[in-house]
């Protein structure tokens, strides 16, 4: 039996790491029904297509492998929602191409979610791995997670995007246009909606650069921090906080990411 999980992975320029995320997936101790790659119009020469090819040749005999193609370049909301769009299973697990899971993650995950049908998403802890990774025992009976609230996802983000397995029929996907902090955004407009969000106090995926002052996405702080500041606006307009909240939320939001600069100049002496 395999779990009921499509899983979804956006691809841009990812043909150096996306042989470690997808090996992460097929290596599952409880496999998905589905796996969808999504390429957001890779500038690479073809290099991420032909892995994405590639991998869909060799292992569509073992799941049910969909493969999406965009045009035009629009970030990660519009290529995971791409995928979210053709998914067949109740569960949509999401992971960076340039990421990897726990060898136990969809089995500790999507039993958790199937014995307790309320919860909207499930997330999990993440680990930093500079190199490749490490798949030790986490077994844990039984398995325990903490309720996330909303108004403390306005302060931080408990669950990364590769921790996060949701229901297919979330009222809300990814808001498309928003290149940065839009994961947050989905989590805090379930979470004001009265939508349960729990983290499983379990390391089940690896991040394999710094979460932020890295390369990537992550190195564009300001970009970053004005994504996150867009959220308040949008939870505001959508009357989910009050003038008040919002105030206390965007002076705290500027606080870290002042801090964050700081960290990051003293990490590159």
């Amino acid at each position: 039996m395999n779990a009921k999980v499509s899983v979804i992975i956006p691809c841009y320029c990812s043909s150096l790491t996306l042989d470690r995320a997808l090996e992460s997936v097929v290596s599952q101790a409880l496999l998905p029904n589905e796996i969808i790659l999504v390429d957001d119009a890779s500038p690479d020469g073809g290099l991420t297509i032909k892995w994405i090819k590639k991998f869909s040749e060799d292992y569509s005999n073992q799941f049910a492998i969909q493969t999406v193609f965009l045009k035009v370049n629009g970030g990660a909301a519009v290529a995971r929602n791409a995928g979210w769009s053709r998914a067949s299973q109740p569960y949509v697990a999401f992971l960076d191409a340039d990421d990897s899971w726990h060898y136990e993650k969809l089995s500790i995950q999507y039993r958790y979610m199937e014995g307790n049908p309320e919860i909207m998403i499930s997330g999990h802890q993440c680990l930093v791995r500079t190199g490749q990774s490490e798949n030790s025992a986490v077994m844990m009976s039984p398995v325990e997670a903490t309720k996330v609230s909303a108004k403390g996802m306005l302060f931080k983000n408990p669950i990364q995007t590769p921790t996060v397995m949701i229901r297919g029929d979330a009222p809300f996907h990814f808001r498309e246009g928003q290149r940065f902090a839009e994961d947050l955004q989905l989590w805090q407009m379930l979470a004001f909606s009265g939508h349960l969000i729990v983290r499983i106090e379990l390391p089940l995926a690896f991040v394999h650069k710094s979460l932020y002052g890295d390369a990537g996405l992550s190195a564009k702080l300001w970009e970053m921090e004005k994504g996150e500041l867009s959220n308040y606006l949008q939870l505001y307009r959508a009357d989910k906080i009050g003038v008040m909240v919002s105030l206390i939320a965007t002076t705290y939001s500027l606080l870290k990411f002042f801090r964050r600069i700081a960290l990051t100049l003293i990490r590159r002496k």
